[in-house]
């Protein structure tokens, strides 16, 4: 107990940073991911492919590559941000491909007839898709968008080699200071259980109050 309570202040200064990347990079890869499934399904081709190539380039690329890019390589074309930030951007660009992947597949469990059913009433696709389609699709994905929101909390844990204040960053302070290795990683290991149990908590809820009852 000694490493916690010693070092609390410490702690809780990289616990609060990794909730703050976490909320952040959230709500930025959520509004990013419905966007990008917006457009992966949207009738115009061009808002097709751009969609496609996102996903396809962030998927695949490794989430310290893209940091690396962003925190390194936006500076180089005069865009000067604290690196805080440039960690959401980061961590929320890289997330909102697996959201997007996430909502699409819940698209495609919507009957092809309540869009067509809209469209036919007069709404437009955004319209059709906004408020028939998305709160359908949304409601069969709440699970999954869970899972990738917690995988992004852990991914968050990268931030720290970048000179971001989070939660696992904290070990190399502790490590000098002469603290055991073992238990200074436990306590750690309990922060993020707490983030990630709590992020299940909330999915939990949302699931029994808006998922589709099987």
């Amino acid at each position: 107990m000694d490493v916690l309570t010693e070092n609390f202040s410490l702690y809780g200064k990289g616990f609060l940073g990794t909730v703050e990347l976490t909320v952040y990079a959230s709500f930025l890869a959520l509004v990013l991911g419905f966007l990008m499934a917006s457009f992966r399904v949207a009738p115009v081709g061009s808002f097709r492919v751009f969609g496609t190539v996102w996903v396809a380039i962030l998927r695949n690329t490794p989430l310290t590559l893209l940091f690396f890019a962003v925190l390194l390589g936006l500076p180089r074309f005069g865009l000067v941000l604290p690196f805080q930030l440039f960690a959401v951007l980061a961590l929320g660009c890289y997330t909102s491909a697996f959201i997007c992947e996430v909502l699409r597949s819940g698209i495609n469990t919507v009957p092809k007839g309540q869009g067509e059913a809209a469209r036919s009433l007069g709404m437009s696709f955004g319209q059709s898709l906004g408020t028939v389609v998305l709160p359908q699709a949304f409601r069969s994905v709440i699970p999954p968008i869970g899972s990738t929101l917690i995988a992004l909390a852990k991914n968050s844990a990268i931030a720290g080699a970048f000179s971001v204040t989070e939660l696992l960053g904290t070990y190399k302070t502790l490590n000098e200071l002469g603290y055991s290795i073992i238990w200074t990683f436990v306590w750690i290991a309990v922060g993020y259980l707490i983030i990630t149990l709590s992020i299940s908590a909330l999915f939990n809820v949302l699931e029994k109050r808006f998922g589709v009852a099987r």
